[in-house]
């Protein structure tokens, strides 16, 4: 007795078939806040890098968002302690990629 012959005996009701198995993706609605995110410039270690902090809504939802930001610029980041850390001066970029998403910003450092 073959492989597709035990899982025809396990499940009866089992139609095999070739086409792709549908999967309806929901897109994820991230939680738009009153107060602005803050954006800010600062050196770590005598590089340049660009915190996001003063999200309200959940971590996962945080951590979404940073990994979303670090593919559109195609840099390195962490999310680290309530706060998105992009290696780099990605202000300006950042906070368009924020107001696209219906965040308010506020610009802070130099």
């Amino acid at each position: 007795m073959d492989l597709k012959d035990q899982l025809k005996n396990l499940f009866p009701d089992h139609v095999e078939t070739n086409e792709p198995e549908q999967v309806e993706e929901q897109d994820h609605v991230l939680y738009v806040q009153k107060e602005p995110m803050i954006c800010k410039f600062e050196k770590r270690k005598g590089k340049p890098t660009t915190i996001i902090e003063g999200y309200e809504g959940s971590d996962e939802d945080f951590k979404i968002l940073a990994k979303e930001i670090k593919t559109k610029l195609s840099v390195g980041g962490t999310f680290k302690d309530d706060s998105i850390i992009i290696q780099g001066d990605y202000r300006d970029k950042i906070m368009a990629i924020l107001k696209e998403k219906g965040f308010k910003t506020k610009r802070v450092g130099g």
